[in-house]
């Protein structure tokens, strides 16, 4: 088994520690942690933008985000380096948060946390970076090719950020798993070409 990266590392213990001191010991730290667009707007609260991408709502939430994170980040970050990875993280935690702001930025009422915003930004990078794994996804019982999953996953969210229903924060799925494409098309393009033309190639029976 390969080791985990220092940054990999870091973030599940930042997350799950954090995570874990608001959700059994200290609620009004979590809910000091929680990011307001309405509050944002108006010059409070601005560190909530990061806080909230390291605190969960509860423990499912908190399980589902850190294994996949522990599946697809320590990859990665062997594969583009730790800084890159850092720098990934970062840009998937700060920009995921736009479409919530841009949505909710007058709704007094809306709050949001989770690393999922970030994670995303790493499995979608991830998935340029190998293109050829396949993912599965509970209940279903076959792998699916991480291209399709990448596909039906941003169709999902954007139609599920249109209908604005549940405690799911879609727009930060969305918004982070741009971030993610983005990142490696800018900062990586002849990866980003070689994944494209291994899909379209793998697809179209070449």
């Amino acid at each position: 088994m390969q080791s985990i990266g220092p940054a990999s590392l870091l973030i599940l213990v930042v997350n799950i520690g954090l995570s874990l001191y608001g959700l059994l010991l200290a609620p009004r730290f979590l809910e000091r942690s929680v990011f307001r667009p309405y509050e944002f707007a108006r010059g409070r609260d601005r560190i909530t933008a990061i806080t909230s991408g390291f605190v969960h709502a509860d423990l499912p939430h908190l399980i589902f985000n850190m294994l996949t994170f522990f599946f697809f980040g320590p990859p990665l970050e062997r594969r583009i380096g730790t800084p890159a990875f850092v720098l990934l993280y970062a840009l998937g935690l700060l920009f995921s948060q736009l479409g919530s702001y841009r949505k909710h930025r007058n709704d007094p009422q809306y709050a949001t946390l989770g690393a999922s915003g970030a994670i995303s930004a790493v499995l979608f990078a991830a998935i340029v970076y190998f293109p050829t794994m396949s993912l599965f996804i509970i209940p279903i019982p076959v792998p699916i090719p991480a291209p399709l999953f990448a596909v039906g996953y941003l169709a999902y969210s954007w139609w599920s950020a249109k209908q604005n229903r549940g405690r799911i924060n879609h727009d930060a799925h969305l918004g982070g798993a741009l971030v993610g494409l983005a990142f490696v098309a800018i900062f990586d393009p002849g990866s980003f070409q070689r994944a494209l033309a291994l899909i379209f190639g793998r697809f179209a029976g070449g």
